[in-house]
């Protein structure tokens, strides 16, 4: 549990900008859709899509690494990595289980199926979208684990774009629509709490040794 008398102190050592910034982006935080790339071989890919998920209110990313284990580029997530959480995950299996325990239907999103266009996705549903390999697309074991596929509508020569395009696409039109309909999509007043308790931590430095002082003052 959240100590709230000690997280109104440590924001005392914020100025108000940034308090404010902090309800801003949290009155827009979602944990209604996540997304989860799978074994992206460019580094720079993984860190766009964090990104993204940054710039359009994704809260979670899941990073599934069975066979390319990357640190995440620090340059190419301009700091996202610190409003973003990241979950790491050795096997496409383990990253399934632990989605469809919280709820998630599976989105595989790929050019090759006629499934879903984009326009017509349904918002309402709790849904993790998965992003596959530069070359390859997504795993077997995804498509046949997938509850829908989703497709970005295309005219040209080109049958598919880069991952970081794709995902910035869909987000930015799944999140618009979402925030338009009539459903609860933003986070829990304890999540906001718990989430705010954490990126004052991330924000202030030396946060330990204040942390410190205020329980033994």
């Amino acid at each position: 549990m959240i100590d709230l008398k000690l997280l109104e102190h440590l924001e005392t050592y914020l100025s108000e900008r940034r308090k404010q910034r902090f309800d801003t982006v949290l009155s827009q935080r979602t944990m209604h859709f996540t997304v989860a790339t799978e074994d992206v071989y460019q580094l720079h890919n993984t860190s766009a899509v964090i990104r993204s998920c940054d710039v359009f209110g994704i809260q979670e990313v899941n990073i599934v690494e069975e066979r390319n284990s990357k640190r995440i580029d620090r340059e190419i997530a301009m700091g996202a990595q610190k409003w973003v959480d990241v979950n790491r995950f050795h096997s496409v299996k383990t990253c399934i289980k632990d989605l469809r325990e919280r709820g998630y239907q599976i989105v595989a999103t790929t050019p090759h199926r006629d499934d879903t266009l984009l326009d017509a996705f349904d918002v309402s549903k709790k849904s993790c979208f998965f992003f596959g390999r530069e070359t390859e697309g997504l795993s077997q074991e995804v498509i046949d684990e997938a509850h829908c596929f989703l497709k970005i509508p295309m005219v040209g020569f080109t049958e598919s774009l880069n991952i970081s395009v794709s995902a910035a696409i869909i987000l930015q039109h799944v999140t618009s629509k979402l925030r338009e309909a009539d459903i609860s999509w933003q986070l829990t007043g304890a999540e906001k709490v718990a989430k705010r308790f954490e990126w004052v931590k991330k924000t202030i430095k030396n946060h330990d040794m204040i942390v410190e002082r205020f329980y033994n003052s």
